[in-house]
């Protein structure tokens, strides 16, 4: 008997006696969760990842505005589907279950996609291997992850800064173009936690102390870099040395970015090969705002604590100074100038809505 007719024969004596045929149903593969939905207003630098149509994306370069396809320049790499596969724009980052997710150890070997519990007690997923770096400074490694039952941290849209673009304008009317609120908001998801921390008091009290400070160094947003660019701010100790030039690394950005070690510590937390290109800083206005929350967010400076730490914890405003350039002007060393960003930022959180607070001075 052919081997056709087996099967039929076999096929039709299982139905005489009422027995179910097992057809085998072929087997599908889970696709993989979508990473964070793409957003226009977002900057993206090679290697960062977008979900968009149900499937994940990475930018082979920088790029901002051009929607993920295979098309257009050629910036985005299809990583093939994600979620559901529903057709939906774009995916949510989160998981099932309870968290139960290893604490993070500095120091360890992460590969992309594993998830950390980290110290303040919020998940954050690797989105590139890295060698151990610190989820809240090294942002271009690692992405906020919420999951049932979790703390992770939602990086804040255009619509949910506490501060208007209206208001914005109202502080800063004479600034440069460079320096816009788009530009600004594409930064805030770097650092989740900026302005989202605490009561909404707190909130915009840290906005208006953040931007003060940026107003004094910049003369109210008006200089992109700083007027004097001879000096020689490259340590040559570093066994990096100053690959851009030994005149290369002089202030520029919202807080005057300088020198050749701050140049490389921000770019290795922000994904950025600043250290090379330190002139991005002064091209790019979310690279830049993102240099001055990059300081802001981790960088105690010549103080104790970092200018975020100062605000969400009530030791205020004058703490802030301190950390930026508290050795030059705190301690009576340059009462003028303390003063100065005082008054800015009487002057923000007048337009905010909201007390400025204790301990104003340093």
């Amino acid at each position: 008997m052919s081997r056709q007719r087996l099967i039929a024969f076999l096929t039709a004596l299982a139905v005489a006696v009422g027995l179910a045929i097992l057809v085998p149903l072929a087997s599908t593969a889970s696709a993989a969760e979508c990473t964070t939905p793409y957003s226009s207003s977002a900057v993206y630098t090679g290697g960062m990842t977008a979900s968009y149509n149900s499937h994940n994306w990475q930018a082979k370069w920088w790029t901002q505005g051009e929607t993920p396809s295979t098309g257009g320049s050629g910036v985005w790499a299809d990583q093939g589907s994600c979620g559901s596969g529903s057709g939906g724009t774009g995916g949510t980052t989160g998981g099932s279950g309870n968290c139960n997710y290893p604490a993070w150890v500095a120091g360890h070997n992460y590969v992309a996609g594993d998830i950390v519990k980290y110290t303040n007690g919020n998940y954050y997923k690797a989105s590139h291997d890295n060698p151990g770096y610190d989820p809240v400074i090294s942002t271009w490694y690692w992405d906020p992850y919420g999951c049932n039952g979790g703390g992770g941290t939602t990086p804040p849209s255009n619509g949910s800064f506490v501060v208007s673009e209206a208001q914005f304008n109202q502080m800063f009317p004479s600034r440069n173009s460079f320096y816009s609120y788009s530009g600004l908001t594409a930064a805030l998801s770097a650092y989740p936690g900026f302005a989202t921390t605490g009561s909404d008091t707190v909130k915009k009290q840290e906005a208006a102390a953040f931007l003060a400070n940026v107003s004094h160094e910049t003369g109210g947003l008006v200089y992109i870099t700083e007027i004097d660019k001879s000096g020689n701010y490259c340590d040559a100790n570093q066994s990096y040395g100053c690959p851009a030039g030994t005149y290369a690394y002089y202030g520029r950005g919202p807080i005057q970015l300088s020198w050749n070690f701050n140049y490389k510590a921000a770019g290795d937390a922000l994904g950025v090969n600043l250290l090379n290109n330190p002139s991005l800083v002064e091209t790019d206005s979310a690279i830049a705002w993102k240099t001055g929350l990059w300081y802001w967010n981790t960088q105690t400076g010549p103080g104790t604590m970092t200018g975020h730490n100062a605000m969400v914890n009530g030791a205020g405003f004058g703490e802030t100074i301190r950390s930026i350039n508290g050795s030059i002007e705190c301690n009576g060393g340059n009462p003028a100038q303390v003063q100065s960003r005082i008054n800015a930022y009487q002057n923000f959180v007048s337009i905010l809505g909201v007390p400025a607070g204790n301990n104003l001075s340093c």
